[in-house]
């Protein structure tokens, strides 16, 4: 009779596929705890224009729950017999939630004025296509947070040289990018046609998507930008 040997174990397809629905439930829940205090502010907050501020305010810890998440994903393994997602969470979380912050805290303000700005695009009395054009500044600004995240939670930089970087990988990595984007609008659509709280519940696979996008400039930073 034959025998399967110990060391077989874990290592096949339905066991890799176990091992990653398992590390995507661990990771979203680990997720959506730490960010839950700023989610919990959001639900309390209506939607009106005078809230933005505390809206802010309130997604300030979902900045390194996001990058956590990330840095677990990346470093999750394949084997079921060696699954620690919720220790490799926390591990990224104590990492990056300070260099997370430098730039998360500055894109939140941003995109706070630029929202400001566009509920009270009617008392400017400036143009319409100024409308247009703070919109795709805010636009160009998610993606850029998109590249800053993933280069924050994989590599040890300094934030101005992250912001750099993201800047310039948002044309040099078109097809990133444009994947980003994708999960964007996955995003919007997903909150304005269904319900604010799915794209939180969905964090774990979405971000999963951003990082397998992201090959290409996680290869080009390990390559060419560090040591």
């Amino acid at each position: 009779m034959s025998t399967v040997r110990t060391t077989d174990f874990g290592t096949g397809v339905l066991s890799r596929a176990a091992a990653l629905v398992h590390t995507l439930v661990v990771v979203e829940a680990m997720l959506l705890a730490a960010a839950s205090p700023g989610l919990a502010g959001l639900l309390l907050l209506g939607p009106d224009p005078t809230n933005l501020l505390l809206a802010a305010v309130c997604l300030l810890p979902l900045g390194p729950a996001l990058s956590a998440a990330l840095y677990a994903l990346h470093h999750r393994s394949h084997d079921l017999t060696d699954l620690h997602p919720a220790r490799a969470y926390w591990r990224g979380w104590r990492l990056n939630a300070r260099p997370v912050l430098k730039l998360w805290t500055p894109l939140l303000a941003w995109l706070t004025v630029i929202a400001f700005s566009l509920t009270h695009f009617a008392a400017t009395g400036l143009p319409g296509w100024w409308a247009g054009l703070l919109a795709l500044i805010g636009v160009a600004c998610l993606l850029w947070a998109a590249h800053a995240l993933v280069l924050t939670s994989l590599f040890a930089f300094r934030a101005r040289d992250t912001a750099r970087l993201a800047a310039y990988f948002l044309l040099r990595r078109g097809r990133a990018t444009l994947a980003a984007a994708s999960l964007l609008v996955l995003t919007a659509a997903m909150t304005a046609l269904l319900t604010e709280a799915l794209p939180a519940l969905l964090a774990a696979p979405l971000l999963l998507s951003l990082l397998h996008t992201s090959r290409p400039v996680i290869a080009e930073t390990q390559e060419d930008f560090t040591a």
